[in-house]
């Protein structure tokens, strides 16, 4: 088992090579370079427990202007995808409850992420596949200004998927698993 430093050090590794290194995330560089990402690993395995500690991530990024994004990486919790999926869809209802739409948005991954009416087999996949399940809290604010200074970001998500089928699935599981 890991501890919370190798996880977040898995996770920091995942972050450079896969998401900035295949350019997935065109403003991940920029917020990697500045250091405004905070990680934090829960390692319960209960569902209460990792809402609450997503909601205590909101509030660290709504008392800290200098955190960008937030990653909470749960290594010990939510390996099978459709229980993910769950936790994803409460916690992208708790976070409408308290308000916070608009405000910070979630992004999933997960180590068996699979997009809708993809094969498992689809390199795709690799480009939301990480070392751990995990949500990643994002400001709205600082999203809608990036997109500003990018050209037809809504083709991102067909570069990305393009970019992991050329690579090949071997290409793309062995990258991923190069972080562990």
């Amino acid at each position: 088992m890991s501890t919370p430093d190798q996880v977040i050090e898995q996770t920091k590794k995942w972050i450079n090579d896969v998401v900035v290194g295949c350019n997935f995330c065109p403003f991940a560089a920029r917020v990697v370079k500045q250091q405004s990402i905070h990680y934090q690993v829960e390692n319960s395995n209960g569902l209460k427990e990792c809402l609450t500690s997503l909601m205590l991530e909101v509030q660290r990024l709504d008392n800290n202007e200098t955190i960008e994004t937030s990653f909470l990486i749960l290594p010990n919790s939510f390996n099978d995808f459709d229980e993910y999926l769950d936790l994803v869809d409460k916690a992208e209802t708790l976070l409408k409850k308290n308000g916070y739409e608009g405000i910070y948005q979630l992004a999933s991954f997960h180590p068996q992420y699979l997009f809708a009416g993809s094969s498992a087999t689809d390199a795709a996949n690799y480009t939301n596949r990480s070392v751990y399940p995990m949500l990643h809290l994002l400001r709205e604010e600082s999203i809608d200004k990036a997109l500003r200074h990018y050209t037809s970001p809504e083709n991102i998500p067909e570069r990305n998927v393009n970019f992991a089928r050329e690579k090949g699935l071997v290409y793309m599981k062995m990258l991923r698993d190069a972080c562990i």
